[in-house]
């Protein structure tokens, strides 16, 4: 039996490929019970292909924020969400989906993730690999094991309570599974189940902006300075990125200075600690 789930999707200036998106979920074999999409003030004709499809279908509801002027990395689109998850109607749901509106997927993927959960208890957050087109060829945008991008996430619903929801800073997509598998819940990438992701992920700022944002969320996250340093110096020697290296050092730093909010749970920030320690020493841990 296909189990009761709901969908969130917070979009912002997706006209381009929302579209696919609701054909996509449309087409399901397991249909969510409620879909709740949220135009994050979007100046182009992202609001009326969500008004058109909430008017067609009654379990598609329409929220509509006012624009901004800018789009706020990280905390907008969970402020968005949860202006989303608090309208929503159905409140014995059993599992909570936070999906983008630029993702193409096959008409089984939610019943395929389904099947993964059910066979797997312990199993509290979970979603399919995203592929980008390069070239002609589909890559995929590669990610420790434990961790399920932020575009497409699933989670169980004793999970959602047990971890108490998402933070509303950048890092909120790391913390979630840190913080679940901390308690005992298993969270995991479906490497055998694929989406194709329109746009590269951070493709929507520049750069730097993107950069900053990773470092800000790094430290809002409560990241090891050693593990970060580290992370960063990989990324310029390895992968030449210079810009990159220096907006996330600059974002981490800016953190401290700027005293930003971040997690405000000792115990969860010495487990990702102690985590990335581990990693760097080669011992077991979820950062592999």
């Amino acid at each position: 039996m296909t189990p009761k789930y709901v969908i969130i999707t917070p979009v912002r200036d997706e006209e381009q490929y929302l579209e696919s998106t609701i054909a996509c979920i449309l087409k399901q074999a397991a249909l969510p019970t409620e879909w709740v999409l949220v135009d994050d003030g979007s100046a182009d004709g992202t609001g009326a292909i969500i008004d058109k499809h909430a008017r067609q279908y009654p379990w598609i509801h329409a929220i509509h924020r006012d624009n901004r002027g800018y789009r706020l990395s990280g905390s907008g689109v969970m402020q968005a969400f949860y202006d989303g998850y608090k309208n929503l109607t159905c409140r014995d749901w059993e599992y909570l989906v936070k999906l983008d509106g630029d993702l193409s997927f096959s008409p089984d993927y939610f019943q395929k993730c389904f099947e993964r959960f059910q066979a797997e208890p312990r199993l509290g957050i979970g979603g399919g690999a995203l592929y980008h087109r390069i070239n002609g060829q589909l890559e995929l945008e590669e990610n420790p094991q434990f961790h399920v991008r932020g575009a497409t996430k699933i989670y169980r619903r004793a999970c959602w309570e047990d971890i108490e929801g998402l933070q509303t800073t950048p890092g909120w997509d790391t913390v979630d599974e840190v913080k679940a598998n901390m308690m005992g819940w298993r969270t995991q990438t479906f490497p055998e189940i694929h989406l194709l992701h329109h746009r590269f992920t951070g493709t929507a700022d520049t750069t730097w902006r993107e950069s900053v944002k990773n470092g800000r969320g790094s430290y809002a996250s409560g990241y090891h300075p050693i593990y970060f340093g580290v992370r960063c110096l990989y990324r310029l020697v390895r992968r030449l990125e210079v810009i990159g290296s220096i907006g996330m050092i600059w974002g981490f730093v800016s953190g401290y200075l700027q005293k930003y909010p971040r997690v405000n749970d000792e115990k969860l920030v010495d487990y990702i600690r102690h985590q990335q320690m581990a990693r760097l020493l080669g011992r077991e841990t979820i950062w592999r």
